[in-house]
């Protein structure tokens, strides 16, 4: 019975974990606004989420490993589009 519990609780934290980039995801992609997102915490949660997976193959858990890399790459696109929205403003000066 208490595996059926942690299973539970690392899918809810799985699921958790991969939503909550999704609202910032999706307005980045119809605003293509990041001026209020930190390119430091973008770049400190990517160091994060590379770590975790590492973990995860240390430990043999390929959860761990699949929903940090999603999360990755939520982090990587809204960090993309913020450096080429403040790459933008300067090209267009010249």
């Amino acid at each position: 019975m208490e595996e059926v519990w942690i299973g539970i609780l690392g899918t809810a934290g799985t699921i958790l974990s991969t939503v909550s980039l999704m609202p910032q995801v999706v307005r980045t992609w119809r605003t293509r606004s990041t001026g209020s997102i930190s390119a430091a915490w973008l770049v400190t949660a990517m160091a994060s989420m590379v770590v975790w997976m590492l973990y995860g193959g240390f430990i043999g858990a390929p959860a761990l490993i699949l929903v940090n890399a999603l999360c990755f790459l939520q982090c990587a696109y809204i960090l993309f589009v913020k450096l080429q929205g403040e790459r933008l403003p300067i090209a267009k000066q010249s």
